[in-house]
Formats: structure tokens, sequence, C-alpha cells
């Protein structure tokens, strides 16, 4: 592997496969890595990733499948009733089963580019943001009559922004190093954790009870899961009427604390 250019040969065995494509800089990364794909989808991804390779699809082109797939994750919890969430459930595993395979394409054949890290974030952001809003369609229930049920699509919808607000400080963390002539930050705890006193506390304890977690396709779609479940013995819509109602004022302090946590740690320090 010492072209300088993309690779159009195919991998000689799945391990060989992995070496390339899931070195120590990837599996270590502290915050790219969802707990999923450290768990078990990294595990599965390269066999994958070895049909995909027989295919004339680009990296970019598995990408958009993933962020086709994300949005029938969402999709699928118009469904109502359990079988809607199972399947949620589901699509959003293998939504990051497919995102796992995109980078892995990409490092293989060596054409990883600004246009495939833009199309991932366009992926994770709306999938994101079409979970919360199905879910408030689902608290709302089938058949809508509004204005009444104006309530819980307006709950959803201010999710919905949260989550993405709360993904984008990220990014906003980025771009300010980037106008400000800075190194790019490394995914380490050391540049991301608060200097001392209250703050870094506070961290430190909501590693006990880490809710801010929450907001990723995975977990919300478990979430939806879960109160389909329980929703078959204390009743539907109310169920998913709780669910959203504590989901938003979470939302809000996570977001919160993750902009407190990053004004006062070394990420937007000079």
């Amino acid at each position: 592997m010492s072209q300088t250019g993309p690779v159009t040969t195919r991998p000689t065995s799945i391990a060989q496969l992995r070496e390339v494509t899931q070195p120590p800089e990837v599996r270590g990364r502290r915050n790219a890595e969802h707990w999923t794909a450290s768990l078990y989808l990294r595990k599965l991804s390269p066999y994958l990733t070895w049909m995909l390779l027989k295919t004339p699809i680009s990296a970019n082109g598995v990408t958009g499948l993933m962020i086709l797939v994300g949005w029938s994750t969402a999709a699928a919890l118009l469904i109502p009733g359990i079988w809607g969430a199972l399947l949620a459930v589901v699509l959003g595993q293998l939504q990051m089963l497919v995102d796992c395979c995109d980078g892995e394409v990409a490092r293989w054949r060596r054409t990883s580019s600004p246009a495939g890290v833009f199309l991932d974030k366009v992926g994770h952001y709306t999938t994101e943001a079409l979970i919360p809003i199905a879910l408030g369609i689902r608290a709302a229930a089938y058949p809508l009559e509004f204005p009444a049920d104006f309530l819980w699509t307006t709950i959803a919808a201010l999710l919905a922004l949260v989550i993405v607000l709360n993904k984008a400080l990220n990014d906003m963390v980025h771009v300010a190093r980037a106008n400000a002539g800075l190194a790019k930050l490394a995914d380490t705890h050391g540049e991301t954790a608060p200097r001392g006193g209250l703050v870094a506390k506070l961290r430190k304890a909501a590693r006990f009870l880490p809710f801010h977690r929450l907001y990723h396709s995975v977990e919300l779609t478990l979430i939806a899961f879960a109160a389909a479940v329980v929703g078959l013995f204390a009743g539907q819509p109310m169920t998913d009427r709780v669910v959203l109602a504590v989901l938003l004022p979470l939302a809000l302090l996570s977001v919160i604390g993750h902009f407190v946590a990053i004004m006062s740690s070394r990420r937007v320090r000079s």
C-alpha cells in the first residue's frame, strides 16, 4: 500500500482490510467513535466493507446510503405502535454500521476528502433532527388534531433544535480555532476536560448519570422502543408524551452544560 493516489486493488483478507481501515488512531478516537462501534460494529463492519469494495460505489456514495438509512430510521417511527419503534432500532444500528464502512472504504481506497466529512455531518445532523420530530408525531398520535396536537409537535421541534445546537457546539469550536489560526484539537480527554473548579466536579458527577448522551440517533431509537414497550401496559400516547416532556428539559440542561464545559476548557483558549 505504498501508492499515493487512490487504490483500486481489493484486500486479500479481512485481517488485511482491518489493519488498513481500522488503525489505532481510528479505534482510539475518544469522541468520534460511538459506543456501538467500539463494542461490536467495528467487528462487523469489515465484512460489509469487503462487499462494498467489490462494487464501484465510492466512499461518498456509502455515506449517501448512511444518510438514507438515517432518514428511514426517523420515518419508521411514524409507524404507530411497537413495530415502528422496533424497526427504528434496527435501522439505527444499520446506520451506524454503514457509518463505519464509509470511512473504511475511503481509507482503503485513499479517497478521504472534505466532501466526505461534510456529507457525514449532514447525515448525523439531519437524522438526529428528524427523529425527535417523528417522536413528536408519535406523541400527538394518529389522527392528528390541530391545534390541540401542536403542543407535542412543537415540543418535538424544540427538542430537535436543541439537539442540533448541542451537536453544533463541537463544530463551532473547530471553526473558531481554525479562524484564530490555532492547531486542530487532539481527540483526547486532556483537551476537552474543564480546567478545574465547580465545572470539573459537575462534569465528573455527570459520568454517573450521563443523560447528555441520550440524544444520539441510537439512544433516541432505544428510548422510543422502551417507551413503546412500556406503553403496551401504561397506555399510549401518554407514555410517549411523558418521554418527550422529560427529554426536552434534559436536553436544555445538556446544551447549557456543554457550553459551559467548552468555555472552561482549553479548547477555546489560544
